[in-house]
């Protein structure tokens, strides 16, 4: 009887351990706050010109400067392997011609852009690394476009870019380093998302163009979880 008794105790440890670690790894109702450099490197090839009063080549083409900028993303956990996450950060380029006028002409200047994106995430667990893969919404919202230093000879006197719903794909893998939620994480996004360029003279729609932005958006730092 003692014998069965000890059995019955050791069955019973064996079959609480498993479930006490799955508490001590259960992520549910998590949050977990990156802090990120971030490297945006956009395409802005010219699809479509739709307006083209100054007779503008029709081999014109462009492209927008990459950019490095700081980067913030929180992140909750619906369960161990599922969380919702969204960045705030902000990124400045220029678009400049690469065909069809002298190189490096500049179209437009310091458009300042707000990516607003929220992805859902999947998360696998291997030990020491937790990669993902991730999927989402994207709008891109302009905050401030001027018009470039070789459009103002044109008479231009305003740039609009259009803000635009686009999709994000995502990927990534987070390395804790303590017990105590701190980590490092490495996230590399993809948009796929356009954007309509317009140069005014005055009230005067002077050229018009369609773009496609599709930007890598790659990202490296630190993460703590609580």
């Amino acid at each position: 009887m003692k014998t069965i008794l000890m059995l019955g105790g050791a069955a019973l440890a064996l079959a609480a351990t498993p479930a006490m670690a799955q508490a001590d790894t259960d992520r549910a109702g998590d949050v977990q706050i990156k802090v990120l450099a971030t490297a945006v490197l956009p395409d802005g090839k010219i699809t479509d010109i739709n307006v083209n009063l100054p007779r503008l080549p029709a081999t014109l083409q462009t492209k927008a400067n990459d950019n490095v900028v700081p980067t913030l993303a929180i992140e909750y956990f619906l369960s161990n392997n599922v969380s919702i996450e969204t960045i705030a950060g902000t990124t400045q380029h220029d678009v400049d011609t690469v065909a069809g006028l002298p190189a490096g002409a500049e179209l437009v200047s310091d458009a300042l852009l707000l990516p607003a994106t929220v992805t859902a995430k999947y998360h696998f667990d291997l030990g020491g690394v937790k990669p993902y893969v991730g999927a989402g919404v994207a709008y891109f919202m302009w905050l401030k476009d001027d018009p470039g230093a070789a459009t103002l000879p044109l008479g231009v006197t305003e740039t609009n870019l259009s803000d635009e719903f686009g999709v994000a794909l995502q990927a990534g893998f987070d390395v804790p380093v303590n017990d105590k939620g701190l980590g490092i994480s490495v996230d590399v996004k993809r948009y796929f998302i356009d954007t309509t360029a317009q140069w005014f003279v005055g009230n005067t729609l002077a050229i018009e163009t369609e773009h496609k932005l599709d930007p890598w958006v790659i990202s490296a730092g630190i993460s703590y979880r609580f």
